[in-house]
């Protein structure tokens, strides 16, 4: 049986996420070794992983990384659908920052290597429980 994840600790590391992410857009030009459009999209799919975390506790790293990464490729695919009513979302700003503007394949890999890097920290924290 899996222990449950924390959800203060979670709850943390999702407020960390989401500022780094925002933080990403705002200063990441100004940062010569990241590209601002890079981190965020990577960033994004990190938060979809710690989302899932809390909501879905007792889940294992592999069934939370898989459902986190489907989640965030899931919604770059829906980025090729263009109905007034989706668009009308997407020129919000928390409707741009959830659902983006437009299907990007290098999106794809950013949110692999956010998965890939939220399952790292969370296996490197297990070992020190």
């Amino acid at each position: 049986m899996i222990p449950p994840r924390s959800r203060v600790a979670y709850g943390i590391a999702l407020v960390l996420v989401i500022a780094a992410g925002l933080g990403s857009r705002v200063f990441g030009r100004s940062l010569p070794w990241v590209s601002a459009t890079e981190a965020g999209d990577t960033l994004y799919a990190t938060m979809v992983f710690v989302v899932l975390g809390i909501l879905a506790r007792r889940w294992s790293t592999a069934r939370l990384a898989l459902t986190a990464l489907a989640c965030s490729c899931a919604i770059e695919v829906s980025q090729l659908y263009h109905a007034p009513w989706i668009d009308a979302i997407r020129r919000t700003r928390p409707g741009a920052l959830v659902l983006g503007y437009g299907f990007l394949w290098s999106d794809l890999a950013c949110y692999a290597a956010g998965v890939a890097l939220a399952t790292a920290v969370e296996r490197l924290a297990a070992r020190f429980e």
